[in-house]
C-alpha cells in the first residue's frame, strides 16, 4: 500500500482552522483551501514537501463555508487542478444564494454576529461535481482513497476516506474549544453550526463501522475512533425539534 503523508495547515492560529494536504509518491492533494487569502500559507506548506502549486493534483472542497472555500478559485487558477465538491453546495460556490447557518449553541449565535462568516469569496463552479451518492476514486489523482457525500454539516458536505483506516471530515465534528483548536484539542465537539446532527451521527457512524480509526477536521483535531464514537453517541441524544 501506498504511504499517504497528511500534512496539516493551520490556516489560523492554534489549529483553529485547517487545511490539508495529502501527499504520497504519485499525487498531491489539497482538501479545503481555507479564508479568502490563504494561498501564501498554502504555498509555504508545500514548499515545507518540496513541492509547488503545480503539484497539486486536485483540490477537494468539504464543503461551502468561507474558511474552506474561501481560497479555491484562486489556487485552481495558480495550480491549474481541477475543484471536487458536492452538488448539494453547488449554488452556494457560485455565490448564487447565500449560505444558512444552523448554530449549535451560544458560541455560533454569536459568532454568526461578525463578518467571519459572511465574509465574500470568489465565486467558482466545480470541475467535479459529486451528484447523489456518486463515490470519486482518488487513485487517479495518485492518492489510494475515496470521496463520499457526508451530509449533515450542510447539505453538500463531503469527506474524504483513505486506504489507511484515516478519513478527513471537514467539519462534520471539531474539537477543542468555541470554533475548534486552542485546547483540550482530544475532546470532540459540535461545530458552531450544523444542519442536521442526527445525519451527522449517521455518517460518523458509518465512517466507523467502515473501518476509520483516525479522523482529520477543519477545527482542531486529529480524533482516534473512540472519541468520533462518543460523539456519535451524544448527538444521537440530543432532543429533536
Amino acid at each position: 500500500m501506498n504511504t499517504v503523508k497528511i500534512v496539516r495547515i493551520p490556516i489560523l492560529p492554534m489549529h483553529m482552522v485547517n487545511s490539508h494536504l495529502l501527499v504520497g509518491p504519485d499525487g498531491c492533494i489539497l482538501v479545503d483551501a481555507g479564508l479568502p487569502g490563504s494561498e501564501n500559507k498554502i504555498k509555504k506548506a508545500l514548499a515545507k514537501e518540496r513541492l509547488t502549486f503545480k503539484d497539486i493534483k486536485l483540490i477537494v472542497v468539504t464543503h461551502a463555508h468561507v474558511d474552506h472555500a474561501g481560497s479555491a478559485a484562486i489556487i485552481r487558477e495558480l495550480s491549474g487542478a481541477p475543484i471536487l465538491a458536492h452538488e448539494g453546495d453547488a449554488k452556494h460556490f457560485n455565490r448564487e444564494t447565500p449560505m444558512t447557518f444552523c448554530p449549535t449553541g451560544w458560541f455560533g449565535r454569536l459568532f454568526i454576529k461578525t463578518p467571519l462568516m459572511l465574509e465574500p469569496y470568489i465565486g467558482f463552479e466545480p470541475d467535479v461535481l459529486l451528484t447523489k451518492h456518486d463515490v470519486i476514486n482518488l487513485e487517479r489523482y495518485g492518492i489510494p482513497g475515496v470521496v463520499k457525500h457526508t451530509p449533515g454539516h450542510t447539505a453538500g458536505s463531503v469527506s474524504i476516506e483513505l486506504a489507511s483506516n484515516e478519513a478527513l471530515v471537514g467539519d462534520l465534528v471539531a474539537s477543542g474549544i468555541l470554533l475548534g483548536g486552542i485546547v483540550r484539542t482530544s475532546h470532540a465537539i459540535r461545530p458552531p453550526f450544523e444542519d442536521d446532527p442526527y445525519t451527522v451521527a449517521r455518517e460518523l457512524t458509518r465512517l466507523l463501522d467502515s473501518g476509520v480509526e483516525k479522523f482529520y477536521m477543519g477545527h482542531g483535531g486529529p480524533l482516534k475512533a473512540s472519541e468520533i464514537h462518543r460523539h456519535a453517541q451524544t448527538l444521537m441524544m440530543l432532543p429533536k425539534k
